[in-house]
């Protein structure tokens, strides 16, 4: 790739935002919050009708599947009797992605961390969260470039960091600098999306980037003996969570569909924790080209999933993450109570045993 460049100062931060997802400028204009509620009032028609409990024949959903986890959840837990066609599984799972393919109508359902809809919703484009799950351990540990000595946040002052102000690591490095007492204005950020991470890093273009647990013990096989590390804290990606257009959502079939979709995904998650063995060799070693040995060092990172009855706590973090990049400029501040349709509230913590609803 072409060597990147950081965010110069002083550079505003809507222009950065077109140039990491190659939106027109016109379209992120102080109008977005405004054009979003307008888009959002057009495809719902107003309050929606609960989830039918029964799935209408022929109905069918197109569902995001990264790396076929869902798939391979929903087999290994016996899960596979959805009550509505699955017409397509998209190997599809950056935030940025997951956007362009809800507004190329190729994509009803997908999976992502909380700053997705908050993006969406700053693009004028209006989507709901419908399922919640709750992460209390960090997903992501921060590595550095081959030979460098930085060994905290702290020392990320005056660093090239990757940042991806679409995506859940973005948000991950901004509420880490924060907790250390850094600004965006204390570091060069360079704008990325997280699937360039690891070359930059190669590379030497950036010194850090916040990378995935399952993505560093290959980053550190090849690269520890080199003087790469990693730096570990305890900021967390608090939601794990689903999300469809508004125009799905005000279709009832396909209401329905989704809700009925929220159980078996809730289900397969705590399948895959309970069966820990099983999931590193079905998955790590035989679909991501890992040891045994690696995919034991991640499952033990691995989050406990929870799933809240009341979605209060993640409206709540999911304000604090808009402030957050409202802030730094990145959107406008809104309240993001829009972002939530209450009408799933509680179907992911129904579907599962009372240990994994606190």
């Amino acid at each position: 790739m072409p060597p990147v460049s950081p965010l110069a100062a002083g550079v505003d931060r809507r222009l950065f935002l077109s140039s990491l997802l190659g939106i027109a400028a016109v379209g992120l204009s102080g109008c977005a919050g405004a054009s979003a509620a307008g888009n959002e009032a057009e495809a719902t028609g107003g309050v929606l009708a609960p989830p039918a409990a029964e799935v209408p024949a022929g109905t069918s959903l197109k569902v995001a599947s990264y790396q076929g986890v869902q798939q391979l959840q929903f087999k290994l837990a016996g899960l596979n009797d959805l009550p509505f066609t699955v017409s397509s599984w998209l190997n599809i799972g950056a935030g940025p992605d997951v956007i362009n393919a809800f507004r190329a109508k190729s994509l009803d359902l997908a999976n992502n961390a909380g700053i997705p809809p908050i993006q969406a919703h700053y693009q004028g484009y209006a989507a709901k969260i419908v399922a919640i799950g709750i992460t209390r351990k960090p997903n992501y540990l921060f590595a550095t470039k081959p030979g460098s000595g930085i060994e905290d946040v702290h020392g990320f002052k005056g660093k090239k960091l990757a940042f991806s102000q679409g995506q859940a690591q973005g948000v991950v490095l901004l509420r880490a600098l924060k907790k250390a007492g850094l600004t965006h204005d204390d570091v060069k950020l360079v704008p990325l999306t997280s699937n360039q991470f690891l070359t930059a890093l190669q590379a030497g273009q950036v010194d850090i980037a916040p990378l995935a647990n399952q993505q560093v013990p290959a980053y550190l096989k090849q690269y520890g003996p080199k003087g790469a590390h990693t730096i570990t804290t305890d900021v967390v990606d608090l939601l794990n969570l689903l999300w469809a257009p508004a125009t799905v959502l005000a279709d009832p079939a396909k209401a329905a569909a989704i809700a009925a979709y929220i159980p078996r995904w809730a289900k397969g998650q705590v399948w895959a924790y309970e069966h820990p063995d099983t999931w590193n060799e079905e998955f790590y070693v035989k679909t991501q080209n890992l040891t045994t040995a690696q995919a034991q060092s991640i499952t033990a990172l691995a989050n406990k999933p929870l799933f809240r009855p009341s979605w209060d706590e993640a409206v709540k973090w999911e304000q604090e993450t808009a402030d957050l990049l409202a802030e730094g400029g990145f959107v406008k501040r809104f309240t993001v109570d829009s972002l939530f349709d209450r009408r799933f509230e509680g179907i992911a913590a129904k579907a599962v045993p009372a240990g994994y609803q606190r």
